[in-house]
């Protein structure tokens, strides 16, 4: 009988935590339709490891007397709540927690990244008085990193920021609001009879008595609680892997649907706008986007792949030493031969990240399938004038350039020039057959405004801050 009674118990309770999250879900869907199919994206299930509320991006699982007191006591938190945990997902903050060494200053910068978009909409539904800790934050931070992602962030805390305990402990009291600990760093539960099936029965193990936790409410969360490590089936681990294309796919939704709403309402939603063209960016590797500028030529060597092996072998077995076919002496590859790379050197372009592309671009220069024996490569360092120029046309010359690279300018940025000098070459004969321009740079700057006979891309650093709104439409924005 008292089993029974419990079972009823924590049925209701189940029941009454799913109807409150179901009533928050409804009013942030009244405020903002366009998170309509992300808002329904995500399950309701009760999980007494948690003391308050989290998402594995396939539901959230949460305490019931959690969400109870938010839904009684402070209704606008618990939609807050609800939409920092869908924003997380849309981010997809817990499939790339696992790729950071410091779980816990990861978290923070996920939830600073969040709480900053949401102190940037202008919906009642979410409103919070922010406060003044939080404010000097947010103005070092976009003084600082200027963009808030969490890749940033974490960069800036780690390198050049480093907080101590107790500044992490503030941070935490102020951005924290879900529970991180059914992100992706969850391991396999092991299971002695290899049953997913049940998987219910192993949560259920987990679980505290409901009763002593319905009595302690407010619950007493140790750091030892609150950064325990969750575990969880395999079948789960599966469905939390299937759900990050869904994501993925509803992420550019929603930049989509935002992006034809209008400028009237997208005004109100801060900087979600940019953060999602950020987040929706694909990143380019550089190398494969060189195999766009290959031709065919031929180039002396042995083609393996029109070699007759069958002949040769016939020869040498039935008249000695004399095989009946000679290998080919020369053969058909797709390679470059004809390239312009050009390097903003401005003031706005850190030396650092200018360095990081030269050791880069010399690196492809020296790899020999890319590129054929005679080559005709130059490379333009620029900042609102040439500021040097080198070619490059053998193999020893892309040593010697490799091992020379030194950043020359410091100015304002006008992509001009480079376009000038590179036309002038062409009506010198300097070039035979040039296929594109490659052009580095941070977006800050005067572009052309005629286009180019050859192909031009324009290449961003996506984890820098970058302007490339105004990129011609004639040039192709690369994102590496």
């Amino acid at each position: 009988m008292a089993e029974t009674i419990s079972l009823s118990k924590r049925e209701q309770l189940e029941e009454t935590g799913k109807r409150v999250l179901g009533a928050s879900r409804t009013e942030l869907y009244i405020d903002m339709r366009f998170f309509g199919a992300a808002l329904n994206s995500l399950g309701y299930e009760m999980d007494l490891s948690t003391t308050t509320v989290g998402t594995d991006a396939v539901n959230i699982r949460f305490n019931p007397s959690h969400v109870l007191r938010l839904f009684v006591e402070e209704p606008g938190k618990l939609n807050r709540t609800y939409l920092h945990m869908l924003l997380h997902c849309i981010f997809m903050h817990m499939y790339t927690s696992a790729n950071y060494s410091d779980e816990r200053l990861f978290d923070i910068c996920a939830d600073i990244v969040v709480e900053s978009i949401l102190d940037g909409m202008d919906y009642q539904c979410i409103y919070r008085v922010s406060s003044d800790y939080r404010d000097r934050w947010y103005e070092l931070l976009e003084k600082e990193v200027k963009v808030l992602t969490v890749e940033k962030l974490y960069r800036y805390f780690s390198e050049e920021h480093e907080l101590d305990i107790f500044e992490i402990e503030k941070l935490e009291r102020e951005f924290a609001l879900d529970d991180h600990g059914f992100w992706s760093r969850l391991t396999d539960q092991p299971d002695q009879n290899n049953d997913p099936d049940k998987k219910d029965s192993q949560d259920d193990k987990e679980m505290p008595p409901l009763d002593e936790d319905f009595q302690n409410p407010m619950g007493d969360e140790s750091e030892d609680t609150k950064k325990k490590t969750k575990y969880i089936n395999p079948r789960r681990l599966q469905q939390i892997k299937d759900a990050k294309k869904n994501w993925d796919k509803e992420g550019k939704r929603i930049q989509t649907e935002i992006e034809t709403i209008g400028k009237e309402h997208s005004d109100r939603l801060g900087k979600l706008t940019w953060l999602l063209e950020v987040q929706n960016t694909t990143r380019t590797d550089y190398r494969e986007f060189l195999k766009r500028f290959k031709v065919l030529r031929e180039e002396g060597g042995v083609d393996l792949d029109s070699f007759d092996y069958g002949m040769y072998s016939f020869g040498l077995d039935h008249y000695g030493n004399m095989p009946l076919i000679e290998e080919n002496e020369f053969r058909e590859v797709k390679k470059i031969q004809e390239l312009v790379i050009a390097i903003d050197t401005s003031a706005s372009c850190k030396d650092s990240l200018v360095q990081r592309f030269l050791d880069e671009t010399a690196a492809i220069l020296l790899d020999g399938d890319n590129f054929f024996q005679k080559i005709k490569i130059c490379v333009i360092q620029c900042d609102n004038q040439i500021q040097r120029t080198v070619f490059i046309e053998n193999t020893d010359e892309m040593n010697k350039y490799s091992s020379e690279i030194h950043v020359e300018g410091g100015y304002g940025t006008d992509f001009r020039p480079v376009f000038e000098y590179v036309e002038e070459l062409k009506s010198q004969s300097k070039f035979e057959n040039l296929k594109g321009l490659i052009y580095f740079t941070d977006g800050y700057g005067e572009y052309p405004d005629k286009p180019t006979t050859y192909d031009t891309a324009f290449i961003f650093a996506q984890d820098e801050d970058y302007d490339d709104e105004k990129v011609p439409d004639w040039a192709l924005r690369l994102y590496i």
